[in-house]
């Protein structure tokens, strides 16, 4: 068997294949021809003797040595793209494309403060944004769709690291005429027997809130399943009761006229924010300065992280860190 004759082509077609699972599609994502993708596929299984793929009239499927086979293409893919990066990181930390993921009650209440100064301060950079919920984001960091991803740590995922970058407490949104309204600060004990509205099961917020305030929960409350952070502020308004919201999503959602926003007495509850990459991801440099840039960008609202207090490792589950002064 002579593998010498493998291309990289060859390797990006089938990753493609692997990752839309369909020929057609996966064509269109290479920018080339059907019956160019499917010959060069095919030529390859001739070269390597076994059939990566199941094809079937409406879905494509890996073989089990196909599947064995794309987790290696990606290693390669992805070393080749490091070469670039290796010489492209000695002129400039950040240039070219970077997948960034962010989760859902996150990207936009934070982006809008980073990406302008980002995109002064390195301008060739060209950033690929993905909001999705944490468990498609440590999937898409697996399968080297992202390089890294904010979201709220701890989380849980082997082979991937973490840099914690800031902490954001939680304020309680309840209706204007609310009696929590009329007062400055509020305390966890204050939310028994309240009514408390929480995002839908995969929002990694949804179990943060339940940490604080699960005692206050009632049988009728999961007759409201909200999908964003918006919706939630509108059911408050409404007056079918109260909810949670990080720091920086409450000038955005608080209205004053319908609804108030109260923080926590202090020590307050707060989720902490970080980057997640792979382990094994070649740029290192680029995601060290992206984190040290974004500490220096913070919005008001947020609590710092220095650098030295770095999470090496992911892998294994601990208890979020809820408190910090405020």
């Amino acid at each position: 068997m002579d593998l010498t004759a493998i291309t990289l082509t060859e390797l990006r077609y089938v990753v493609a294949v692997a990752d839309t699972g369909h020929f057609g599609r996966a064509a269109a994502e290479c920018h080339v021809s059907q019956p160019t993708l499917s010959t060069q596929i095919k030529k390859l299984e001739d070269q390597l003797g076994v059939p990566l793929f199941e094809r079937a009239a409406k879905r494509v499927r890996l073989t089990v040595t196909g599947e064995r086979i794309v987790e290696r293409a990606r290693v390669i893919l992805e070393e080749i793209r490091a070469i670039g990066d290796v010489a492209r990181g000695q002129r400039e930390p950040l240039a070219g494309p970077f997948g960034l993921g962010v989760i859902p009650t996150l990207g936009p209440y934070f982006l809008p403060w980073l990406l302008q100064p980002l995109q002064a301060a390195f301008p060739r950079l060209r950033l690929v944004l993905q909001e999705s919920m944490t468990a498609m984001l440590i999937d898409d960091l697996a399968l080297h769709h992202l390089d890294a991803a904010l979201m709220a740590l701890p989380m849980t995922a082997p082979g991937l690291t973490a840099e914690p970058l800031f902490d954001e407490p939680f304020f309680v949104l309840v209706p204007a005429a609310h009696p929590l309204a009329a007062r400055k600060r509020v305390r966890e004990s204050d939310l028994a027997g309240q009514r408390v509205l929480l995002l839908t099961e995969g929002h990694c917020l949804r179990d943060q809130a339940l940490e604080i305030c699960g005692s206050g929960r009632t049988p009728r409350d999961d007759d409201f399943r909200a999908t964003s952070l918006e919706t939630l502020s509108h059911m408050v308004a409404a007056g079918l009761g109260c909810t949670l919201l990080p720091a920086l999503a409450v000038p955005n959602l608080s209205q004053t006229k319908t609804t108030a926003a109260r923080a926590f007495h202090a020590p307050a509850p707060h989720r902490r924010i970080g980057l997640v990459w792979r382990q094994t991801f070649p740029n290192t440099r680029a995601v060290q300065v992206l984190a040290t840039f974004i500490r220096a960008h913070l919005p008001a609202g947020v609590i710092a992280i220095a650098a030295s207090r770095r999470l090496a490792n992911y892998g294994t589950r601990s208890r979020p860190v809820r408190r910090a002064d405020t």
